[in-house]
């Protein structure tokens, strides 16, 4: 009984915050250096400047671990009774979570396996979902807390307000190859595409709008930097949707391209937020519980 109980105690003293963080960092340090170091383009037999097979496939792996591992946390908020912020939020962050990790497998596999253009397809209906549920918990999560902003703040959040739609907008302008390219589609894929690429650019304002209000309104305090971790990875989600939008307009791009390590960091990111918030509620808890004895 002793060495099942010792077994238990070990095992959970590993699944701490500490360990999950830097889990996390290392991650998202592993993922910096395999983009920086094997992103370059190689001619193949023909000449034509490729990525490498087994590099794609390795950014897709750090990409869906790290959601993964994002929604897996942000699951184990909403089943614990502690947590200060709404279980709610967390439960949509999670399925959300887990819906991107399940479009990356199928992205990965039609790109990588079946040689397929992945957009729009199958794949985009897990990152729809993904979006909405994020959106709404992010959403329920600003409204939980009844942010209040100064004015100054409020400047700044008009300011990045303007200038991310007007970069999204101008990205998102077909240019003449990407209207060639379109032409030559199914019509329904057009549609589709072009419905999805809105769509897209919208919830992609929106969250960087959102995330930007989080991190003005909990700059400061330990209790905050769960939020602040929210609010970068959603920054850093942004930015990789922004630059797979323009990259995307060459009707060659291949995935792999280093500015979308911040797809990888995005989860990463969520799921030290999570970690994070599950510490601070388990203190809070604690004391309360202290205060009651006292």
């Amino acid at each position: 009984m002793s060495s099942i109980y010792n077994k238990s105690s070990d095992s959970k003293s590993w699944f701490t915050t500490q360990n999950i963080i830097l889990a996390s960092i290392a991650w998202g340090i592993l993922a910096l250096q395999y983009f920086l170091l094997f992103s370059a383009k190689v001619p193949d037999a023909n000449g034509v400047a490729k990525r490498a097979e087994w590099y794609v496939i390795g950014t897709n792996i750090l990409e869906i671990l790290a959601y993964l591992g994002a929604g897996i946390l942000c699951l184990r908020n909403w089943r614990s009774r502690q947590i200060v912020s709404g279980r709610n939020v967390w439960l949509l962050f999670g399925i959300g979570m887990l819906s991107y990790f399940l479009g990356g497998i199928i992205f990965g596999y039609m790109e990588i396996v079946l040689k397929q253009e992945p957009f729009p397809s199958v794949a985009d209906i897990f990152y729809v979902v993904t979006y909405l549920l994020v959106g709404i918990g992010m959403i329920l999560a600003v409204a939980s807390k009844r942010i209040k902003l100064e004015a100054w703040q409020w400047i700044i959040v008009l300011a990045i307000a303007a200038f991310g739609s007007a970069l999204a907008w101008l990205i998102s302008q077909p240019d003449a190859t990407t209207t060639t390219v379109i032409e030559g589609t199914s019509g329904w894929k057009e549609q589709v595409g072009i419905f999805l690429n809105w769509f897209y650019v919208v919830c992609d304002v929106l969250l960087l709008i959102i995330a930007t209000s989080l991190l003005l309104a909990f700059w400061g305090g330990r209790a905050s930097l769960p939020w602040r971790m929210i609010a970068v990875a959603t920054f850093s989600l942004y930015i990789a949707d922004i630059w797979f939008k323009w990259a995307t307009r060459d009707p060659n791009y291949q995935s792999g391209d280093i500015l979308e390590v911040f797809w990888v960091l995005s989860g990463v990111l969520f799921g030290m937020g999570a970690a994070l918030e599950y510490e601070a509620s388990s203190n809070r808890s604690r004391r309360e519980r202290g205060r009651k004895r006292t």
